[in-house]
């Protein structure tokens, strides 16, 4: 198994410096990027509630160091794709509230015009390639994207994220089998929150410990603690390292809980799992255990704390009101974008010449 070393701090991004010691301005950037995805998902539950938001709906809530700790060391030209799961990466990454919103509201001012909703978050200036509805459907392109930027000579590197029931598809092994044979720069992120909808871990997979799946491709891989965003960052920072430096896949399986159901039909979850152990996992609240670390080495002030969460409950009081008053698409707008035209008259011309 892969030794887990600090994360390989790069001077060109301050936010990848490692913040074990004192750093108090990363510290304080992660709790805001983790507190933002939160505050924003309460109020995406509150907006499918009264039909503001349709279709399906997954929420992060309980996730956000797996997130914010592994795009806190990424760099603008590298890439990310994720599973449905996908509106704290998406802002984590850099997207805004306000499109982020609008784009579950189904708005024009979306960030795909309204017409992907909740599970197709992208955004290319930011090589966000999309949330992707089809369980394990994405980690074939993430590993294309690899090798991509291998063929290109490139020394980016693509994050993938998924959840622990992809491993099961077939699609998986035939992905990191192939990133292992070709030495390509990807990142899997397995974000194990233990419930594949409503099937634990223990009744869907013969093996527990999941990470142990790259060893049939010979590939890196580690355990890392998803409730510490700091073990995040320590995981994914030797990961990207070994992709960036030496052209190597990891394969990382990131322990997390979500504190709401599978998606917004089951919010409760109350019939697959038991309050004693959602209060057991409450008990290890990502943000809840950022601040308290930042308050006990006198990082910041409870004061603090209740100046940015009024400020983050008002960015993402901003983004409902932006996306309430965004447009909806006219109805022709149907027949848009469902077919790209890669001919042209004078194309087709110069192929009949030939």
């Amino acid at each position: 198994m892969a030794t887990r070393k600090k994360a390989d701090p790069r001077p060109e991004r301050a936010a990848q410096r490692d913040g074990a010691g004192e750093d108090a301005e990363l510290h304080r950037a992660l709790l805001r990027s983790m507190l933002l995805q939160r505050r924003f998902e309460e109020r995406c539950a509150e907006a499918y509630a009264i039909g503001k938001i349709g279709g399906f709906c997954h929420l992060y809530i309980g996730q956000e160091a797996v997130s914010t700790g592994t795009l806190s060391l990424l760099r603008p030209d590298d890439y990310v794709i994720t599973t449905y799961r996908d509106h704290g990466q998406a802002l984590a990454r850099g997207m805004a509230p306000r499109t982020v919103m609008a784009e579950l509201f189904g708005r024009s001012d979306g960030c795909a015009r309204g017409k992907g909703g909740s599970m197709h978050m992208f955004d290319r200036n930011l090589n966000f390639l999309g949330g992707h509805g089809i369980v394990g459907g994405h980690i074939p392109i993430a590993t294309g994207v690899g090798f991509a930027i291998k063929y290109r000579g490139g020394d980016q590197v693509i994050v993938c994220f998924m959840g622990e029931a992809a491993v099961n598809n077939g699609a998986f092994h035939e992905a990191l089998n192939m990133a292992a044979l070709w030495k390509l720069p990807v990142v899997y992120i397995i974000e194990n929150n233990r419930y594949g909808m409503g099937t634990a871990i223990e009744r869907a997979s013969a093996i527990n410990d999941i990470y142990e799946r790259a060893c049939s491709y010979d590939m890196a891989r580690a355990v890392v603690d998803g409730q510490d965003v700091f073990a995040v960052r320590e995981g994914v920072g030797e990961a990207i390292r070994r992709a960036r430096a030496e052209q190597l896949p990891t394969l990382l399986e990131v322990r997390t809980y979500r504190f709401m159901g599978h998606s917004m039909s089951d919010a409760v979850s109350g019939t697959y799992r038991t309050k004693q152990e959602l209060e057991e996992y409450l008990k290890r609240d990502p943000i809840a255990l950022l601040r308290a670390t930042m308050t006990e080495r006198g990082m910041i002030t409870d004061e603090e704390i209740a100046r940015l969460d009024d400020e983050l409950k008002a960015e993402v009081q901003d983004a409902w009101d932006f996306a309430d008053a965004s447009p909806e698409l006219p109805l022709e707008a149907l027949y848009e974008d469902v077919l790209v035209d890669t001919t042209s008259d004078a194309g087709a011309e110069a192929v009949v010449a030939s």
